[in-house]
């Protein structure tokens, strides 16, 4: 009865997700992995909002098309280091400005009309083309300064029609000074500068102007911006990313959305007092820091690429989080905001310490960076001991909640706390063999985590609603998405009823996995670790089926073109972490690279039954810049792996082998 139960519930969600799969694009997929919304494509009017960010700004962009055609813009301006009063988590300046610089220009006299978009694109830069019934077409790009505290636009009119036009752009700049009493470094001023001209356009001919939106401080000075320059400036970022961790894999759509997920997930990082510090965006979480989204999720991803800005954040906030170190061992700060001045954990103990020392240990081993790793081995060592403390009476760690704050019931001990000190132990005891540290202590969190696997299954272990999976926590009876962490830690003892239940009706949805059976709220962190632990299970095409349809949706459906935190807390936002967490899928999932040292990993790669052949290449981890390339050979897989030109793997294993890898 119990395979029959489970057979309805797979056929079901496999119709599901074809049902899902048949449901139209608004957007399309470019050969250069931009993505392009056309005339004509979907119901109108519709309306999306993506976030861009700089250094010292971030805005969250809400555009689309109206009705008529025409197009709709309005900039969420965040000014991250623009601090107001109560200097709290959400203290960064914002505003939203929604002025049209179109509406002033004049064309023969008379103000523009009749404006039809024509296509809308992305590209870690948004490019709309627009017509307007006096034979002009109109190019705007908007993007964020990479360096200056300034969103900035670029308008290209050109000349479609057959006569010349007499074409009038004001110049013009305001200025808001905000309350000074309203701010910590009291007023702050808001310029909101368009340069013009008047010119005469034969057939043809283009003219060229530009508007930039900057904040500073009282007393600081203006710069002069060159939107022009500040362009290029980006597209060159953007470039760089491109360059760097380059997914290849038969899937366009994959391909694409990875390089996406590198933009955004590192993208925002702001220039505090603090240092450079990783935020996860939406409008409310900025200039600060998070045990979470910052040290679990996105931190270990950044050595990856070879970000330099990444991994000196990174290791910023893992300095941050060190200054609280005690020897009472008291509990660590959820999150350190204000630039590094201030703290918050209203939601006590989240399991802080287990997220910590599992993110520091796996950032120090995939950065190969021996330094580095010693600066951060004391902050590792004292996490694992503060959550060694933390053992209740089964063996298994206690926190007041998880990384959801109540959002949700965690019980007193969780599922995911108990993972992520699992890990960490592991992680360490790679990383201080490394660095000399003494072989007992070492065997000491080998026998800790071989201890703690077995507390795990004994008390977490549960028949939920029918699924040989995990309670979440102690009395937990309704499934829950984060039953998928083990999964990502390589605890696999109940991987099949586990995948059953993420992937039955109960948990599985349009948008990714439901936080808890039989709510509507979905938070896509639980989804893409889901997707990674699947795959790192050796599930792959199960895996495959659910991560093409999620990609899809992401990249070219209704919100584009990254993963989200929440619905429908949030509204979808496109906090940064996230996307660090979908490249993870593929790095730690797919092609399995687990760190083993400073300059060693395990290599267990999964490559979809329709697939022949996948690579990563220009992977910077470990110190190194190398390929990884997995062709099928009948049965088998030929592993290749080259660093810098030299090969140091060639292989032809079953699926499924755990390769040792030195570069």
């Amino acid at each position: 009865m119990r395979n029959v139960f489970v057979l309805l519930f797979v056929c079901l969600t496999s119709l599901l997700a074809n049902a899902q799969e048949s449901v139209a694009n608004r957007w399309v997929l470019n050969p250069d992995q931009s993505i392009t919304w056309k005339k004509g494509s979907g119901v109108l009017p519709h309306y999306d909002h993506i976030e861009m960010a700089g250094r010292k700004v971030a805005t969250v962009v809400r555009y689309g098309i109206n009705e008529n055609g025409g197009f709709y813009l309005n900039r969420g301006m965040v000014w991250p280091m623009l601090r107001t009063i109560p200097n709290n988590t959400h203290a960064s300046l914002m505003r939203r400005f929604a002025e049209d610089p179109i509406a002033k220009v004049q064309v023969n006299g008379r103000a523009l009309e009749g404006e039809q978009v024509q296509e809308i694109s992305l590209n870690g830069l948004m490019t709309v083309v627009s017509q307007f019934s006096q034979s002009l077409e109109l190019k705007r790009v908007l993007f964020p300064s990479v360096s200056l505290p300034a969103f900035c636009e670029n308008y290209t009119l050109t000349n479609k029609g057959e006569g010349t036009l007499k074409v009038e752009i004001p110049s013009s700049e305001s200025v808001i000074q905000t309350n000074p009493e309203e701010g910590v470094a009291g007023s702050y001023k808001l310029v909101f500068k368009q340069t013009g001209k008047t010119v005469v356009l034969k057939k043809g001919e283009e003219v060229n102007f530009s508007v930039s939106i900057a904040g500073y401080k009282s007393g600081e000075s203006e710069t002069a911006i060159n939107v022009g320059r500040e362009q290029k400036l980006r597209e060159a970022l953007i470039a760089d990313f491109s360059a760097n961790l380059v997914l290849e894999t038969p899937d366009p759509v994959l391909n694409a959305m990875f390089r996406f997920a590198k933009i955004r997930a590192s993208e925002s990082i702001f220039e505090t007092k603090g240092g450079l510090l990783h935020g996860p965006g939406g409008e409310s979480y900025y200039a600060a820091i998070w045990a979470n989204d910052q040290a679990e999720y996105v931190n270990p991803f950044f050595p990856f690429l070879g970000y330099v800005t990444g991994n000196e954040s990174a290791l910023n906030s893992y300095r941050h989080f060190a200054r609280f170190m005690n020897k009472e061992y008291n509990k660590l700060p959820s999150s350190i905001i204000a630039e590094g001045d201030d703290t918050w954990g209203g939601a006590g103990d989240r399991g802080d310490a287990a997220m910590i020392a599992y993110g520091a240990s796996r950032y120090a081993l995939t950065r190969g960076d021996r330094q580095e790793a010693e600066t951060l081995w004391p902050l590792i060592e004292w996490c694992l001991e503060y959550s060694h403390r933390q053992l209740n009476k089964e063996g298994v760690v206690q926190s007041d909640a998880d990384e959801l704050e109540g959002r949700f019931p965690a019980g007193k001990a969780n599922l995911c706390t108990s993972s992520l000190y699992y890990d960490a132990l592991i992680s360490a005891s790679h990383l201080g063999k490394e660095i000399g540290k003494s072989s007992s202590q070492m065997k000491t969190y080998l026998q800790q985590a071989a201890a703690l696997r077995k507390s795990m299954d004994k008390y977490f272990a549960a028949k939920v609603e029918g699924f040989d999976t995990y309670q979440y926590y102690e009395g937990n009876d309704v499934l829950r998405s984060w039953i998928c962490i083990p999964l990502t830690v390589g605890i696999d003892e109940r991987k099949v009823g586990t995948i059953d239940a993420l992937f039955s009706p109960r948990l599985w949805t349009k948008e990714g996995l439901l936080t808890q059976a039989g709510s509507e709220t979905y938070w896509d962190r639980s989804t893409l670790y889901g997707f990674r632990g699947v795959l790192a299970a050796g599930e792959t095409e199960k895996a495959m089926s659910y991560l093409t349809y999620y990609s899809n949706h992401r990249l070219l459906g209704e919100h584009v073109p990254y993963a989200i935190e929440a619905y429908p807390e949030g509204s979808q936002r496109h906090l940064s972490a996230e996307s660090g967490l979908y490249c993870r899928i593929f790095t730690e999932g797919m092609f399995g690279i687990r760190p083993t040292g400073l300059k060693s990993f395990t290599l267990t790669p999964r490559l979809p039954k329709e697939w022949n052949e996948m690579a990563l290449r220009h992977i910077r981890a470990f110190n190194g810049d190398f390929d990884v390339e997995v062709t099928r050979k009948g049965d088998k897989l030929q592993v290749t792996v080259t660093n810098n030109g030299k090969k140091v793997l060639s292989k032809i294993a079953k699926e499924g082998t755990a390769l040792t890898v030195k570069l």
